[in-house]
């Protein structure tokens, strides 16, 4: 990105992408816009920018379509059933591929990492995706190392995260590593997130 390029977060967004792996991330995201010196740019986008029905029946207009959205400095890729169509899609993933070289970091959630997978972006890294999605990971690129404990992977320029709550996880970390450890605390207290779940 060019000098005085905005911070630019995208969320993708697609049919069947699952809700909380796309509202999650923005969540914390957008607080974190409201809070911060940085003044990110976070926005949706679709495809051709139309809108789409997540996984369970949300409708999702989003901001913008991928030829609009300019340069990012981090992709989220959501997961949930969606990801099955586009990981067996060559143009889509021609185009992961193409937003790679481009973006200085891509950020998964859930079975989104499945698409990078089928990418080869994971190829010999360390990763994590939604618990029930570890043999398919496998299937998909032998050679990656699968972490099967952790919340969220960040092996640098790619950021993996596990399923569905994990991307609230992994955004705080993005405002942690981004801006710093105080306004990621700050969001988390904004959006009171301190997981205790009562079952």
């Amino acid at each position: 990105m060019g000098t005085g390029s905005p911070l630019r977060v995208a969320i993708h967004v697609f049919d069947d992408a699952e809700e909380l792996d796309v509202v999650g991330p923005y969540e914390v995201l957008s607080a974190w816009r409201a809070l911060s010196d940085l003044h990110p740019d976070v926005l949706t986008f679709s495809t051709d920018g139309s809108g789409v029905r997540l996984a369970k029946g949300l409708r999702l207009l989003p901001d913008r379509a991928a030829h609009e959205v300019g340069p990012m400095h981090v992709l989220v890729y959501p997961g949930g059933r969606g990801t099955r169509r586009l990981l067996a899609d060559p143009e889509h993933l021609a185009w992961v591929r193409a937003t790679r070289a481009t973006t200085p970091l891509m950020t998964s959630v859930c079975t989104g990492a499945l698409v990078y997978a089928a990418a080869g972006l994971l190829a010999g890294r360390p990763a994590t995706t939604h618990w029930s999605a570890f043999d398919e990971l496998a299937r998909l690129d032998p050679s990656i190392l699968a972490d099967t404990e952790a919340r969220f992977v960040d092996d640098g320029d790619v950021i993996t995260s596990a399923g569905v709550s994990a991307g609230i996880d992994m955004a705080l970390h993005l405002v942690a590593r981004l801006e710093s450890v105080d306004i990621a605390r700050a969001v988390r207290r904004a959006i009171q997130y301190d997981p205790a779940p009562p079952v």
